[in-house]
């Protein structure tokens, strides 16, 4: 897992879920910003992210981070197992690995 500093920039009170990518087919790791954990896990399940290694939420006011990705697996998982279907295959690596 990737470390991420201390700091959190200044800001309004909000909490940002970043989804770190791994560097897929052109070698380059991405990082993106969601407003919220539903569209985090939503775009998850819809395929939007390919090799997610982490999800990773901090607060610009209040100055913390915190990793979500072992509650972010679960809920996959979860939902899954709620539709009755198998974790999607771009999402199994992220599941177990993070499900440990």
């Amino acid at each position: 897992m990737r470390q991420f500093p201390p700091s959190v920039p200044y800001g309004a009170d909000q909490t940002i879920y970043l989804v770190v990518e791994g560097p897929g087919q052109h070698g380059i790791a991405r990082q993106t910003e969601r407003a919220d954990i539903e569209t985090v896990i939503a775009d998850l399940l819809s395929g939007q992210f390919n090799d997610p290694i982490e999800v990773v939420a901090f607060n610009t006011l209040e100055h913390w981070t915190d990793d979500l990705s072992k509650d972010v697996a679960r809920e996959i998982r979860c939902r899954c197992d709620i539709d009755g279907r198998e974790v999607p295959p771009y999402l199994e690596e992220f599941v177990d690995r993070s499900s440990t």
